[in-house]
């Protein structure tokens, strides 16, 4: 008997229900390469990664993966997994290079090519419209603090979903707003790298609307049974203790990092205690009349990315003084509390292990406990795991194997969790692993490896880590 299964034995045997939905991820930036080929315009990210010091590793996503390349290839290699569906994600800049007018013939080409070759294989084809590669051109008028730029990305969910929505069943509008907003904007450790609280809080305000803007804009140029969601990053967020204080900064933070996005998305209004508590830093003026009912477009599921909890503390005299230097380019490399993004009425505090090469919590319980409590705020809402997976340090043995039995046993207990859930009524209809292949991991860059695919990035050469033979057996058996 071999460790894996040694190691995948003790849990019971789960089935899913019929018809789950298994697949992988990927985006744009991080896989395609070609970054200045056909008609491709710049974005954030090509300016953000080729600054120095903005990267760990100082490297960049010109190269990446070489998808733009190797398309075929990595279809195969999707094919030889037995996936259902494929998410990946469409390159703004490729497509509108400007940011606004006219398409780009040669990017929508690329994406035919790419959809065509999933359907030709039989795999369901989910595309996301925007995961973090803004156009440059509309960062140099504002970015997302520009509320034009959330009508110039309606403009652009009309060109790609009337190019291929005869094709796509699946549409997600944005990627991890969460992201965009505060780690663009306030920590500054992503593109376009400001740290500027009310900026990153703008920001939010204008994703969310681009949003609602998109959805509208993709139902006009879609067959009447597509699907349009959007994909948050929700948290588990929870007190560092059980001090009033500490409570209350939980309070606040969930606040923030959850039901900033979920209430004008599926209520149609921010939360008032949101509201309140930050208007030191904005006065909120950028959200208009109107605004709420536009983002509170009709979805058909949601997508939740999920890795790890959160833990928060209010900032006392004593934790500032520990926070030394605020934020790095690896946020997880500061010893002690960090400021949470977007704030200053909440610490975040370091976890105990185990942990990922991320330094984040392995924790696959809170999985179960995050769909549990949107099912319970909104339990009409079908769910679908968009992100899930983990960053290992993997070794690669002489005979070329990858043997990333960490990464092996973090998913096998996060699908448990998502089965947790569904025996407790979730609606929860498919699971994507994040991700496909080693990739560009943003500021990080090709230093932290999440694939369940090894990438050589001197030579592309790809090669199944051990996680990918187990992930194909749990998608042909529906569970295990």
């Amino acid at each position: 008997m071999t460790s894996t299964q040694t190691r995948a034995s003790a849990t019971p045997q789960l089935a899913f229900p019929p018809g789950f939905v298994w697949g992988s991820a990927t985006a744009a930036y991080q896989i395609e390469g070609a970054a200045t080929e056909d008609g491709r315009g710049p974005s954030i990210w090509d300016t953000f990664s080729h600054t120095p010091g903005r990267i760990v590793d100082g490297t960049t996503g010109d190269h990446a993966c070489d998808h733009y390349h190797r398309l075929d290839e990595d279809l195969d290699l999707i094919a030889d997994l037995g996936l259902g569906a494929y998410r990946f994600s469409i390159a703004w800049p490729r497509i509108v290079p400007s940011g606004s007018g006219a398409a780009n013939p040669a990017g929508l080409d690329f994406y035919r090519r790419l959809v065509d070759g999933l359907l030709e294989r039989g795999v369901t084809p989910v595309a996301t419209l925007y995961h973090w590669d803004l156009p440059q051109p509309l960062q140099d008028a504002g970015g997302w603090t520009n509320r034009e730029t959330a009508h110039h990305f309606a403009e652009y969910a009309h060109i790609v979903g009337t190019a291929l929505g005869d094709r796509v069943p699946m549409w997600t509008t944005l990627n991890e707003p969460w992201c965009s907003a505060f780690l663009g904007h306030a920590s500054g450790v992503h593109a376009p790298g400001v740290t500027d609280n009310e900026a990153a809080l703008t920001a939010a305000h204008h994703l969310l609307l681009a949003h609602g803007l998109g959805t509208a804009a993709l139902r006009s140029a879609l067959p009447g049974e597509a699907s349009v969601a959007i994909t948050l990053n929700l948290a588990v967020v929870r007190a560092a203790s059980d001090s009033a204080a500490d409570r209350d900064a939980a309070r606040h933070v969930d606040g923030l990092a959850n039901r900033l996005f979920l209430d004008p998305v599926l209520s149609g209004r921010y939360p008032a205690d949101l509201l309140d508590d930050l208007r030191h830093i904005t006065d909120w003026s950028f959200v208009r009349t109107g605004d709420e009912s536009i983002i509170n477009a009709p979805i058909d599921q949601l997508g939740v990315n999920y890795y790890s909890p959160t833990l928060v503390a209010a900032p006392t005299d004593e934790l500032r003084a520990r926070v030394a230097g605020g934020w790095v380019n690896d946020p997880q490399a500061a010893e002690g509390p960090t400021p949470y993004p977007g704030t200053d009425l909440a610490l975040s505090i370091p976890q105990a292990g185990p942990y990922t090469a991320m330094n984040w919590r392995v924790e696959a319980p809170s999985l179960t406990e995050l769909l549990l409590r949107v099912h319970r705020d909104h339990p009409d809402l079908p769910l679908m795991i968009t992100e899930n997976g983990a960053a290992f340090d993997d070794v690669v043995a002489a005979d070329g194997a990858v043997d990333d039995l960490d990464r092996l046993d973090y998913l096998r207990d996060h699908v448990a969790a998502v089965h947790a859930a569904i025996e407790q009524g979730v609606d929860v209809r498919g699971y994507f692993v994040w991700s496909l292949l080693d990739n560009f991991e943003w500021a990080w860059g090709l230093s932290k490896r999440f694939g369940i695919v090894h990438v050589d990035f001197a030579t592309g050469r790809r090669t199944l880590k051990r996680s990918a033979h187990w992930y194909r057996e749990v998608v042909a058996d529906n569970g295990w």
